[in-house]
Formats: structure tokens, C-alpha cells, sequence
């Protein structure tokens, strides 16, 4: 019987069983120690330079994330900071040094030969038992009360805030992330919250908005003169190119004569008329597509009294369609009331060096808008 022969690259580690084990219990550790110092309210924060970027904080998630971690065992630590993270938002800390102290603690049975498993299953009854301590020491919440309830979600969001570097306005972000949250309907779909960051102005600044608010979007001439406040007015999404363009693929027409050059230039100008023609009819006040809008289309829509906007982001879109009820279209053949939105108020305001487009005082579904204010990027992230 010939002997296997494995091919593993110059440099591989094939250390195995209990030597393998320790190794991976002390890569854990030298995460462990990174961030255990940012725990806590008096938690330091930690400076890290990642692919010409500089990241100042001691959120735990953000710095596992920003470490290049290559060994697989201290990877698995950055997983669990992630999970944390999406999971319950806090915490995440906490759970990275829980499990190198669970490391720690376990590495003396692992140096004197006990099994792996048994130390899993010490663990388990471990867990086990601390939960059912936990049940026991529960006060048991009464919700019945709305005021009652409120008081109890602004402690939570101010806890969570404590060892942050917004902590010195907890009270402020705790009843704007309490608002926020009970604007939404039963589901609590967190992707009805929008998160806008503008620098400049101090974190008091930062507003919270009762609908869907964006930064707005390349404009043409003539975008001045088009109204920038409506009240109910009605809403059409476009994923529609609105100005005249080159034609694509090299397309080659032949004329003989300038008659015939003229006709193909008209019937360019009529197929833009149209589409134009058809959004105004529709009884549209302000119009937003995803691709751009042209000077001759932004030129038009103010003559008439219309607000438009193109190259909106496509997530940007996906917000005012949830709160508005406005349905994404592709073609302006056909429109009609039911693809129509609304809400009861847009207007354009001014936000630090930037002008933001406002949907508010939308039908439910409800959204949010955060536009987080604040002197440098670390503060606003």
C-alpha cells in the first residue's frame, strides 16, 4: 500500500489536534485584546488605517470589520461580531470578549486532555442554567400604557448610545430613534428608515423627518424656474429616459435629400413631445425617474408648472414608491390614477451646503428620514 501524498502550498500550516487547538485559541485572543479596551462608557477609541481611509471609532462591529484578519479560528470571531450586529445592533463588543473569556477559561481542560467535546457540552449546560438565572431575575413589563412604553424604548436607545461618541446627546438620538420607530406600522421593516449623512452644522442639528427625504439630483437649465412646493400634489416614478440621444449600435441612416433629413429630425422631436405630452396630461406634479432628464424636458416641465428630477438613486426611488403608492414605470403609454402617487406635502429645502427633496405627511405605509448632521465623519457614522 503506497503512502498518500498530500500537495499543500510552501508555508502551510498542518499542525493538528490538541497544538491546533491552543493556536486557535490564542488567534481569538489577540482579537480579544484589540478590542476589549473600547468597551464601556469610558471605552477608548481605536484608530485604523484601511486601504488609504482613516476610521476613528470603538464600535465594535465597525473595527472587526475593518481588521484584515487572516487566520480562519479569529475569523470566526469577526462572524460573530457581524451576526451580533444584524441580529440585535448592540452588543457586538460584548460578544467578542464573552467568547475569548469562554476560550480562555476553556484552554486549561484542553492542555490537560480533556476532550473537546465535553468541554462543548459543559458549555451547553452552562447556557443552560444562565437562562434560567436570567428568567428569574426579569421584571415583567407591562405595555398597556403608551407613555409607560415610550419612557421604557428611550431608556433602551439611550443605553445603547452610552459608550458612543454621540453620548453626550443620547437623550436627543433616544426619543428621534423612539419617534422613528413608532412612526412605522405593525411589520417594523427597518428598510422604511433612511439614513441621509450631511457634514457640517453641530449633531443638534440632525433632523427627523416624517417621510422620505433625498439630496437632489443633477439639474438642467430651467430647473430654477420649476416650482419647488406642492401641497397633495400627484407622483410618477420613471425608470424612463427623458431628452434626446445619439442613436446607439452605430445606426447609419441614408438620405438623398434635405427633405428627408428634416423628417427624421421631426419625428425625434415628436416621440420626445409625446412622451412629455403624456406626462403632463396624466395630472403628474412632480416627476422623478431613475434615468436622466434632459434640458428641452426640465425646460418644459417648468413651463408648466412641474417639478422634476432625474438620475435619482434607485434605492431612493424604492422609498418614495413604498410611502407614496406610486408605481415604477418603464413606459408613459397608459398612465392613469391607480400607477399615480401622493403625499401631502413635497417640498425643496435647503440642509447645510446641500438642498434635500421632502415627501412628507405621507398615507401608511410610513417612513422615516434621519439627516444626520454633525462636524466630522466619524460623528455622522
Amino acid at each position: 500500500m503506497q503512502p498518500s501524498i498530500i500537495l499543500l502550498r510552501e508555508g502551510t500550516d498542518t499542525s493538528q489536534g490538541r497544538p491546533q487547538l491552543i493556536s486557535n485559541i490564542n488567534a481569538c485572543h489577540a482579537i480579544v485584546d484589540t478590542v476589549r479596551t473600547t468597551l464601556g462608557p469610558r471605552g477608548m477609541d481605536k484608530l485604523i488605517w484601511s486601504g488609504g481611509r482613516t476610521t476613528i471609532s470603538n464600535d465594535g462591529a465597525t473595527i472587526m470589520k475593518l481588521l484584515d484578519i487572516v487566520h480562519p479560528a479569529a475569523q470566526t470571531l469577526v462572524e460573530i461580531a457581524k451576526s451580533q450586529d444584524e441580529e440585535v445592533g448592540d452588543g457586538t463588543t460584548t460578544v467578542v470578549i464573552l467568547a475569548g473569556e469562554f476560550l480562555k477559561a476553556a484552554k486549561v481542560f484542553v492542555q490537560e486532555g480533556i476532550h473537546s467535546q465535553i468541554i462543548i457540552r459543559a458549555f451547553r449546560r452552562a447556557c443552560q442554567l444562565a437562562k434560567e438565572k436570567v428568567m428569574e431575575l426579569s421584571v415583567p413589563i407591562t405595555m398597556n400604557d403608551a407613555n409607560e412604553k415610550r419612557k421604557m424604548l428611550e431608556k433602551l436607545a439611550s443605553t445603547a448610545l452610552n459608550s458612543k461618541l454621540v453620548a453626550s446627546h443620547k437623550e436627543m438620538f433616544s426619543k428621534m430613534v423612539v419617534d422613528a420607530v413608532l412612526h412605522l406600522d405593525a411589520t417594523l421593516d427597518l428598510s422604511f428608515v433612511g439614513m441621509k449623512k450631511e457634514s457640517g452644522g453641530a449633531l443638534d442639528d440632525t433632523l427627523l423627518i416624517q417621510g422620505v427625504a433625498f439630496k437632489k439630483s443633477f439639474s438642467y437649465a430651467g430647473f430654477e424656474q420649476q416650482p419647488k412646493k406642492f401641497v397633495d400634489p400627484k407622483i410618477i416614478l420613471l425608470n424612463l429616459e427623458l431628452e434626446l440621444k445619439a442613436e446607439k449600435d452605430n445606426a447609419e441612416i441614408r438620405v438623398t435629400d434635405s427633405e428627408q433629413y428634416q423628417k427624421i429630425i421631426d419625428a425625434e422631436w415628436d416621440i420626445i413631445y409625446d412622451k412629455l405630452d403624456k406626462i403632463v396630461k396624466s395630472g403628474a406634479k412632480v416627476v422623478l425617474s431613475r434615468l436622466p432628464i434632459g434640458d428641452l424636458a426640465t425646460q418644459y416641465f417648468a413651463d408648466r408648472d412641474i417639478f422634476c428630477a432625474g438620475r435619482v438613486s434607485e434605492d431612493d426611488l424604492k422609498r418614495v414608491a413604498m410611502a407614496t403608492h406610486a408605481q415604477l414605470q418603464t413606459t408613459v403609454n397608459d398612465l392613469n390614477a391607480s400607477v399615480l402617487g401622493t403625499c401631502g406635502l413635497f417640498e425643496e429645502r435647503q440642509i447645510g451646503k446641500e438642498r434635500y427633496n421632502f415627501f412628507t405627511a405621507c398615507k401608511e405605509p410610513k417612513s422615516t428620514t434621519f439627516i444626520i448632521r454633525g462636524g466630522g465623519d466619524q460623528f455622522t457614522d
